[in-house]
């Protein structure tokens, strides 16, 4: 049985929480952020690495069909604002993943664990995309703007 990755985060965001504002006491905030930033962002871009292989077509044809994956289970709801063969805009409407950290008191760590390793998972997804997202609901934002081109 796969679990939704929605239903995963919510899981390990109950024992991350708790842990890094520990470590953050403990060793202060910039230490374990830089830290977690590390750790995160090298195991989203391994994660990218291995599953862009069930991906057909190009990086952009590749990143818009990976989006369900970060849907299922009512992860987010998000609409693609424009698609050509070289751009991809997203507007993420919903983001349940930021609701579960908000649930939590944390949405600077749901910022840190969820949406910063965005970028590395990219990385090792499609190397040739650049990403880049102007606004994010984690932050406050009433939606998410993501935009994904390939380097030229």
């Amino acid at each position: 049985m796969d679990i939704p990755l929605i239903e995963q985060v919510k899981i390990q965001a109950q024992v991350l929480v708790p842990l890094l504002r520990a470590f953050q006491n403990e060793i202060g905030l910039e230490w374990t952020n830089e830290i977690t930033n590390k750790v995160l962002g090298e195991l989203q871009y391994k994660i990218g690495q291995e599953i862009t292989s069930q991906f057909k077509g190009n990086s952009i044809e590749k990143t818009v069909a990976a989006f369900p994956l970060f849907s299922a289970g009512n992860g987010l709801d998000y609409e693609v604002l424009r698609q050509t063969p070289d751009t991809l805009e997203v507007k993420v409407t919903r983001c349940n993943f930021a609701q579960a950290y908000k649930n939590l008191d944390a949405p600077d760590l749901g910022l840190l664990c969820m949406c910063n390793p965005d970028f590395d998972f990219m990385k090792g997804f499609t190397p040739d995309i650049e990403m880049t997202r102007t606004q994010a609901i984690m932050e406050g934002a009433s939606h998410c703007r993501i935009i994904y081109q390939i380097k030229k």
